[in-house]
């Protein structure tokens, strides 16, 4: 049923077979991903490393799951998003499980540490861009989907990282609890293998790799409200996103301490789970302008801390921030999900992906040098700032603030589909099909 107001809150059915099996997976591999980072940092701390052994490990892994994104959604194009997501869940258990031996068996080589931190990020290239397309696979309720799996990754979140704390002191160090995230990448594996998903309906071709991005690159350009979204995208990842974590850790901590740090942090997460319930009930016909009002609230994330908010406020603004984030990140998903035709979606879900996070980690690096020149206050000031411009950029937009709500196999989403692969037939020059049951 859909509102005055252009809002539907009747959802389809969403708990199906697959649905639980992809869920159940996503869930697992989120507990492990977001473990690994504490873990990672009190095992090189432990073993000697400090500081720059710990963000050189990081950072090898972020480096390589952006640089190798792109051939990343090619791979899953080409061989299918699930295949890929389970041969990526496998690497990562044997990865994970050779680190777990290093830290069981003794001092762990930090170059050893870095290389399999390497092999582990180009396996999460592989994984991320299937995680677009196998989604309208696996349900119905697209935007459902999205807010349900939304809420487990903020749990995840809040959880993950007090629980490997936890689990470092239960195990008497860091090389247990590595095997753990292990089993938690086989376990992914197995549910997605359990998936019964059917093929996709085009035509298997044969194209280089370079043919392949330079499509992908096509199908991302053409759309105003994609790219435009990913640029300003970009300056709120350099700008607010990136410098905020640690500006706020930075700030926060010495003023609160660390217990109260802990928990203002976890109204985030709290915010984030009812942003994601939010997102499952409420259908905006125009979903990007509504989740662009919502990503006003995200303002409040640098500017309590700035303004030196007491803790009970503090946690409000952050779990109002959570709330803004999580329902703009549905609605954004769910978008480019609907939105994007079927067999390019993996390779412009990883252009997506690689342009929303190529700025963080240059924002993360720049913010100790530019805050001891500028402030923290005052570069969290003028993160707050950009915070709020993001959404007028947004909204002034016409191709983002129009953009129309298509539901998942609907007649509407199948036309827009056929017309535009008959576009792309007319380029000429296509390859020939391949006859899948000859490979």
């Amino acid at each position: 049923m859909e509102t005055a107001a252009g809002v539907t809150t009747a959802t389809p059915a969403l708990w199906s077979r697959n649905f639980s099996l992809y869920f159940g997976a996503r869930t697992v591999a989120l507990a492990g991903d977001s473990m690994m980072p504490v873990v990672i940092s009190i095992g090189l701390l432990g073993a000697g490393y400090g500081a720059g052994g710990v963000g050189a490990a990081l950072g090898a892994w972020m480096a390589a799951s952006i640089l190798f994104m792109l051939f990343g959604g090619v791979l899953a194009d080409r061989f299918s998003p699930r295949r890929m997501m389970v041969l990526a869940d496998l690497v990562r258990v044997v990865t994970h499980g050779i680190m777990a031996f290093a830290f069981i068996s003794g001092k762990p080589v930090l170059w050893q540490i870095i290389c399999l931190e390497i092999v582990s990020g180009v396996a999460s290239a592989m994984f991320q861009p299937g995680t677009a397309s196998l989604i309208p696979q696996v349900a119905r309720d697209v935007q459902g989907a999205n807010g349900v799996l939304r809420m487990s990754d903020a749990l995840s979140h809040m959880t993950g990282p007090a629980l490997a704390g936890v689990l470092v002191v239960l195990f008497g160090g860091a090389g247990w609890v590595i095997g753990i995230t292990s089993v938690t990448f086989l376990l992914s594996a197995l549910l997605l293998l359990a998936l019964r998903v059917r093929p996709p309906s085009a035509p298997l071709v044969r194209t280089s790799m370079l043919r392949d991005l330079a499509e992908g690159w096509q199908e991302f350009s053409s759309r105003t409200w994609l790219w435009g979204v990913i640029v300003i995208w970009t300056v709120h990842g350099l700008i607010v996103f990136g410098p905020s974590l640690p500006l706020i850790s930075a700030i926060t901590v010495p003023r609160l301490g660390e217990s109260v740090y802990g928990l203002v942090m976890g109204a985030f997460g709290a915010g984030s789970l009812v942003g994601g319930l939010l997102a499952m009930r409420l259908r905006p016909s125009r979903p990007l302008a509504a989740g662009a009002v919502a990503m006003f609230a995200f303002a409040l994330y640098p500017l309590g801390p700035a303004l030196g908010f007491p803790a009970p406020a503090l946690a409000a603004s952050f779990f109002a921030a959570g709330i803004g984030a999580a329902f703009w990140g549905v609605m954004w998903a769910t978008s480019v999900q609907t939105q994007i035709p079927a067999p390019v979606l993996n390779r412009v879900h990883a252009y997506e992906v690689t342009g929303s996070n190529a700025a963080i980690p240059l924002g993360q690096v720049l913010a100790g040098p530019v805050a001891l020149v500028a402030g923290v206050e005052e570069l969290l000031l003028v993160g707050a700032g950009v915070a709020l411009a993001v959404p007028m950029l947004l909204l002034s937009v016409p191709a983002i603030r129009n953009l129309r709500r298509i539901e998942f196999g609907s007649a509407e989403q199948e036309k827009r589909e056929r017309d535009e692969r008959d576009d792309r037939d007319r380029d000429g020059d296509r390859p020939e099909p391949v006859d899948r049951a000859a490979q």
